[in-house]
């Protein structure tokens, strides 16, 4: 599978208007793990990089897949069912009964239309959504131009854990038992290079690491203090558009 960067442009629940309260960016493997991050845009006033978890709609981090729906007699209908289960959560310690699936419209080469059913976080309801999808154009960091993709996991008793970068858009997440989450967003601009800006809890996640990545090598490791991260993805490779 190609890499991706996702950005997200609304949120629809229905019968309600489009609105997008957040900065929602999700950025996926060639191996289909991801990282999403969702902060919320309304928390105001605070330093670059640095934010308190009141700036937080949502983070987690798993493994996506989809199967390919065969449009109806019209030559219409959902182009794809996706599934991402989720390993790694900021809302819930216990992922096993996370629910998250929606079918996948196509509506030009880059933007997707994703509809579903969800609770509603106001309202505490299932009720029907949309969201609606844009994949940004994936910059390279090297002189030769290739585009760069890493994965890093952290699987233990009491801890898990998942660092993506793509191209330009590095986020990572790490949860330590029932009360302790870290979600990281790093982005690179050709101007001024990276930049942290989410930073929330008090954890090491790899982010640093999957930026100057020139020395990983599949299978090998990250130890911070008591953690051991895994480098189960590293590739460079050269993308059309």
């Amino acid at each position: 599978m190609t890499p991706s960067i996702s950005k997200r442009e609304y949120i629809r629940w229905l019968p309600d208007k489009p609105s997008e309260p957040t900065s929602t960016i999700v950025v996926t493997s060639p191996e289909n793990r991801f990282v999403d991050v969702r902060i919320l845009k309304a928390v105001a006033d605070v330093a670059p990089g640095v934010q308190t978890f009141d700036s937080l709609d949502w983070a987690f981090a798993g493994i996506s897949s989809s199967t390919i729906n065969p449009p109806n007699v019209d030559n219409e209908g959902p182009l794809m069912h996706s599934i991402w289960t989720h390993l790694v959560d900021s809302k819930y310690s216990n992922v096993k009964h996370v629910s998250d699936e929606g079918d996948m419209y196509p509506l030009s080469d880059n933007r997707t239309l994703e509809k579903g059913s969800m609770a509603n976080p106001t309202t505490g309801k299932v009720t029907e959504y949309e969201e609606l999808w844009s994949d940004e154009e994936i910059e390279s960091q090297r002189d030769d131009g290739k585009i760069e993709s890493v994965a890093l996991t952290l699987e233990s008793d009491r801890a898990q854990g998942m660092v993506i970068r793509v191209g330009q858009y590095c986020q990572g997440v790490l949860r330590v038992g029932e009360h302790h989450f870290v979600v990281e967003r790093w982005a690179w601009e050709k101007r001024n290079g990276w930049r942290r800006d989410v930073r929330m809890g008090d954890l090491f996640v790899p982010c640093g690491v999957a930026i100057e990545s020139r020395d990983l090598v599949i299978g090998g490791k990250v130890t911070f203090g008591d953690y051991e991260w895994a480098v189960v993805e590293y590739s460079s490779s050269t993308i059309l558009y």
